[in-house]
């Protein structure tokens, strides 16, 4: 299945980062997966795609499927 991803939010409190991770980076981050298209078996194939992808957590997901 596709999946467009319409929201996200990513969980950075598990900050094992020595710097702190800045305002910027989360939003180029965010605007990196949002309105990208993610092939996926289901939502949690998704959220584990895009964990991989971006070494990050999903806090919250909201996306449509593209029916082809």
């Amino acid at each position: 299945m596709l999946f467009q991803v319409t929201e996200i939010a990513f969980d950075f409190s598990d900050d094992v980062y020595d710097e702190p991770i800045t305002d910027e980076y989360k939003e180029e981050l965010r605007d990196g997966v949002f309105g990208s298209i993610w092939e996926a078996d289901d939502e949690d194939d998704l959220i584990e795609e895009i964990t991989c992808a971006t070494g990050w957590c999903i806090k919250s997901i909201d996306y449509r499927i593209i029916l082809s």
